[in-house]
């Protein structure tokens, strides 16, 4: 059965993207999203270290050193971008001005929970940046990550079981195997991998779905 790639993942989010949102890409996988959005529809990029404008990524050998990201990636700044200071950035992001933020994670549950900062382990680092300003300033939450850990349990449960950026502020989840909507009603599957049934994706899930 097939998985959807990281670029198709990227790509099914940057087309619920609508024109004219202010958007603030997470670290890791959420940068992908800037190289497929479609350059005729306007969306604003923001970025936590102070940008926004930000484009796709620069060509090779094209690299700004002075121009990145908040993971610290070289990024290109379309026409009519601005930089500004750091606090002025978390007040976007505190304030409610983004409409959606797309944010990496190691857990979601069912009720909409995140969890994308730490796992809780003795020797791992803890690395929460700006995801918690965003999980509650944003206005829809976007979560893109693959659907298993490296040994095969679901990043989809029932509760969180590491520490929490925010609680109930995931809008939807994008994985190799599905788009899911969390809504009042549950985890409602919008789309999944070719060659997928919902009774297989939820066997490996571990949590109850439905189809839209």
């Amino acid at each position: 059965m097939k998985r959807f790639s990281r670029d198709e993942i990227a790509l099914r989010v940057a087309r619920d993207i609508p024109e004219g949102a202010y958007v603030n890409l997470g670290i890791g996988l959420p940068t992908l999203v800037a190289n497929h959005l479609d350059p005729s529809r306007e969306v604003f990029l923001h970025s936590e270290n102070g940008i926004l404008g930000m484009g796709p990524a620069p060509a090779t050998g094209q690299e700004d050193e002075d121009l990145i990201n908040a993971g610290k990636q070289p990024v290109t700044l379309l026409t009519g971008g601005a930089y500004f200071h750091h606090a002025d950035s978390f007040s976007m992001m505190r304030g409610g001005h983004l409409d959606i933020c797309v944010l990496g994670a190691f857990q979601v549950s069912r009720h909409g929970d995140l969890a994308n900062w730490h796992t809780g382990a003795a020797d791992a680092i803890p690395a929460v940046g700006g995801a918690m300003d965003l999980a509650i300033g944003a206005k829809r939450v976007f979560v893109m990550m693959e659907h298993q850990t490296k040994s095969g349990e679901s990043k989809i449960v029932d509760q969180c079981t590491y520490p929490l950026t925010g609680m109930a502020c995931v809008s939807r989840i994008y994985t190799d195997l599905a788009v899911i909507d969390i809504t009042s009603d549950g985890l409602v599957v919008q789309e999944m991998a070719e060659g997928w049934t919902l009774p297989e994706l939820e066997k490996i899930t571990g949590v109850p779905l439905s189809a839209a």
